[in-house]
């Protein structure tokens, strides 16, 4: 029996190596995400890697709309996960997203927070005009949903130019609770799913109807190099797993 020259055995090495090296990138994706969704996303992705052996998913958290300034900027990423419907129309009218896969696939509800040591929670949208909110916080409207949300809701209550000196702006609805929780604002506007993370330093005054429905959308990148894992993350986040766990942190079914 004749034995294949050293090389050509270490080349044959080398190659299956490089194959295999090739086929777990394949199912390597990356997720953009809204900040809010980070507690409920990182327990989806262990879920998700358990049912698709050599997956992995790599997240990236931020505020929706840096997330798309990321990736109009050619961040690469497969699949993006947005807390408001503008951001992702925005997405699609860049043509980002890959056609026909954009879906909603949970709900979520404006809050007022305070302090867990405030005395006297407001009431009312109207009681933040007192002087004893003299700092607010809410995210940028400009580039975070909390923030727009939280707008649309002070203006339909003619609060804006009553409260638009106290502000103080966060760069995701993260960085509001966080300001809360350390006392260093008075008050501040986030998502129900963000206030249940803070429990023992924050609580809800108010539930704060919206005009617009906080719905979130999400969808596959036309640039993704992993559109079959995307797919399946995707699928997953909507199916029943997916929704279950969602709904343990707060989420509600779209």
């Amino acid at each position: 029996m004749t034995t294949a020259p050293r090389w050509l055995r270490t080349a044959a090495v080398l190659a299956a190596l490089s194959l295999g090296s090739i086929a777990a990138q394949a199912q390597e994706i990356v997720v953009s995400a809204a900040a809010s969704l980070t507690n409920a996303f990182q327990d989806i992705g262990k879920a998700f890697e358990k049912t698709q052996p050599g997956a992995k998913v790599t997240f990236n958290f931020a505020a929706s709309g840096a997330l798309l300034a990321q990736m109009t900027q050619g961040a690469p990423v497969d699949v993006f996960a947005s807390a408001d419907q503008e951001t992702m129309n925005r997405a699609v009218t860049a043509k980002l997203i890959a056609e026909g896969t954009r879906a909603d696939f949970v709900h979520n509800t404006l809050v007022l927070i305070v302090p867990a040591t405030a005395a006297n929670p407001p009431q009312k949208l109207a009681d933040l005009t007192g002087d004893a909110y003299k700092r607010i916080s809410t995210g940028t409207p400009a580039s975070v949903p909390v923030g727009r949300y939280t707008m649309e809701s002070v203006q339909q209550a003619g609060l804006t130019a009553a409260l638009e000196p106290k502000w103080i702006y966060g760069e995701s609805v993260r960085q509001v609770l966080n300001y809360v929780a350390r006392g260093e604002v008075d008050a501040g506007f986030v998502y129900r799913t963000d206030a249940m993370i803070e429990r023992d330093k924050t609580k809800v005054a108010l539930t704060v109807p919206t005009s617009t429905p906080i719905s979130y959308p999400i969808a596959q990148l036309a640039a993704s190099k992993n559109a079959a894992t995307a797919k399946s993350f995707v699928a997953f986040v909507r199916g029943a797993e997916g929704q279950e766990i969602l709904s343990r942190y707060g989420f509600s079914k779209p």
